[in-house]
C-alpha cells in the first residue's frame, strides 16, 4: 500500500520525537517505530527490517552516550548477548503470517506500555551477582523474539535486569542499548538472507531518527528525569496496540 505524501511528511515529523523519547531511556525505539508504521499503514513486508535499521542507528548513539557517561557493565552484557545474537538471527529468518505478526506485535507493545508506566523506583537493596546460565537462557529467548518481531529487546531486557537486581537503572539502560544494537544487527542480517527489502525512504528515516536519538540519549545519560517522557510515549504505544489487537 502506497502512503500519501502528506502522511509521509507527518510520519517524518513524529519519527524524531519517538527516537528522542526512546533514546533518552537507553532504547533504540523499534517498538515505537513499528507502532507508528502500523498507524500509518506501512506495508507489512517492510516494517520489521525498517524498524531494525532505525534501531541499529538510534541504539548506537544511545549506547555511545551511556558508555561515555560510565554506566556500561561488560559483565552484565556478555551473558545475555552470547545467546541473543544467534537467536535473533534465527528469529529474523522466521516468517510469520501478517495477522499473527500484528497480534504478537500488539501483545509486545502492551509489555512496552507496562515498562513505560512502571513506577517502581530503584530498589535500595544491594545488587546481586549476575547468574551466567540464567542470563544466557533469558538472552536467547529475548533475542529470538527480537529478531522475529523486529525489535531490539530492550523493552524486555531492562525490566528483567531491574527485577533481578543485577544492575541499577542507568546500568540497565547502557547494557540494553548495546543489547539492542547487536540484536538489531543480527535480526536484520537474518531477514536479508530471506531477500527482504527496506522501505524506499529508509535512508531519510534513519537520518531524521538519529537526530532525535542524539539529543535524547545525551540528555538521558546526564541523569535527566524521564518519567514525563515515558508517559507521553505510552500514549503512542497504547493507540497502536489497540489498533493491532482489535482491528
Amino acid at each position: 500500500m502506497d502512503i500519501a505524501s502528506s502522511q509521509l511528511i507527518l510520519f517524518l515529523v513524529i519519527l524524531p520525537m519517538l527516537s528522542f523519547l526512546y533514546a533518552s531511556v537507553g532504547h533504540g525505539g523499534a517498538s515505537g517505530y513499528l507502532a507508528l508504521m502500523a498507524l500509518f499503514n506501512f506495508p507489512n513486508e517492510t516494517m520489521k527490517q525498517t524498524a531494525l535499521l532505525l534501531n541499529l542507528f538510534v541504539a548506537g548513539v544511545s549506547f555511545y552516550h551511556y558508555f561515555k557517561a560510565g554506566h556500561f557493565r561488560k559483565d552484565l552484557f556478555i551473558p545475555f548477548a552470547l545467546a541473543s545474537i544467534p537467536a535473533a538471527f534465527l528469529g529474523g529468518m522466521t516468517q510469520l503470517d501478517p495477522l499473527i505478526y500484528k497480534k504478537i506485535l500488539g501483545v509486545l507493545l502492551v509489555f512496552a506500555i507496562a515498562r513505560m508506566l512502571w513506577k517502581k523506583s530503584e530498589s535500595k537493596a544491594p545488587l546481586h551477582s549476575v547468574k551466567f546460565i540464567q542470563a544466557f537462557v533469558l538472552g536467547g529467548i529475548v533475542g529470538f523474539f527480537s529478531g522475529l518481531i523486529g525489535i531490539g529487546g530492550g523493552i524486555i531486557l531492562t525490566p528483567i535486569i531491574l527485577l533481578l537486581h543485577w544492575g541499577n537503572m542507568k546500568e540497565a539502560a547502557a547494557v540494553s542499548a548495546l543489547f539492542i544494537w547487536v540484536n538489531s544487527a543480527s535480526g536484520l542480517a537474518g531477514q536479508f538472507t530471506m531477500g527482504v527489502e527496506l522501505y524506499p525512504f529508509a535512508t531519510l528515516m534513519v537520518l531524521i531518527a538519529v537526530l532525535g536519538g542524539l539529543a535524547g540519549s545525551y540528555l538521558g545519560s546526564k541523569k535527566w528525569n524521564n518519567r514525563v517522557l515515558e508517559y507521553a510515549l505510552s500514549i503512542v504505544l497504547i493507540t497502536a496496540s489497540v489498533k493491532l489487537l482489535i482491528f
